[in-house]
């Protein structure tokens, strides 16, 4: 069975070496996207089983390309976890009114990130 495929969205540098690492580490194959627009092109072609998506992005926002994620039946099924350093109260509400499946907030918790990501991934090859 080939590894699953994991789309992250995110700007700063560091943050995606950090997300890829953690994936790559665990088995995950890793695609890459800096800005919303490009990560939604990038879900409709490869078809990921998860995509981890930075809400603040440049230009338009991660909340927005979640929103189009799911509106459109190419990618409606694919599970989105939204990823932000900016956590507010109201923020986890605003995700999971966008169509996020999960949200989590940065830094990332490297010892439950993965089994996160598990969980998810799991669960979706079950549908």
């Amino acid at each position: 069975m080939s590894p699953a495929k994991i789309l992250v969205v995110e700007d700063s540098p560091i943050n995606m070496e950090l997300v890829t690492d953690l994936l790559e580490v665990n088995g995950y194959e890793v695609l890459q996207a800096t800005a919303a627009q490009e990560g939604i092109d990038l879900a409709v072609q490869a078809q990921p089983h998860l995509i981890l998506m930075d809400i603040q992005l440049p230009g338009m926002d991660g909340l927005t390309a979640i929103r189009l994620l799911k509106e459109d039946p190419r990618t409606s099924q694919i599970p989105v976890v939204a990823l932000t350093a900016h956590a507010m109260v109201g923020d986890q509400e605003k995700a999971e009114q966008a169509g996020c499946d999960g949200y989590l907030t940065k830094p990332i918790d490297t010892r439950m990130f993965p089994k996160f990501v598990e969980s998810i991934v799991k669960s979706d090859q079950h549908v």
